[in-house]
C-alpha cells in the first residue's frame, strides 16, 4: 500500500530550500543529506516528509544560541 506522500525533484527541492538542484544531485549520488530513490531508471526523488525532517534535524544539531546551560 502506498501512503499519501508528496515526492519532489530536485528542481522542487531548490525552490523550496533555495539549495541548487545539482547540490541535491550531488548529495544523493555521495550519500548526504535525506535519503532518496529512483522511480524508474533515471527519476530521483524525495518524500517530502523525509526532507522536512531532515531540515529538522539540521537545524537541531547546528542552531546556535538559545538559553544558556
Amino acid at each position: 500500500m502506498i501512503e499519501d506522500e508528496t515526492y519532489l525533484r530536485a528542481k522542487q527541492l531548490e525552490a523550496l530550500t533555495g539549495i541548487p538542484e545539482a547540490t541535491w544531485r550531488w548529495w544523493a549520488h555521495v550519500g548526504y543529506g535525506p535519503e532518496s530513490f529512483k522511480m524508474g531508471p533515471r527519476r530521483r526523488v524525495w518524500k517530502k516528509s523525509v526532507v522536512m525532517a531532515w531540515i529538522a534535524e539540521q537545524e537541531q544539531t547546528t542552531a546556535r544560541g538559545g538559553q544558556a546551560a
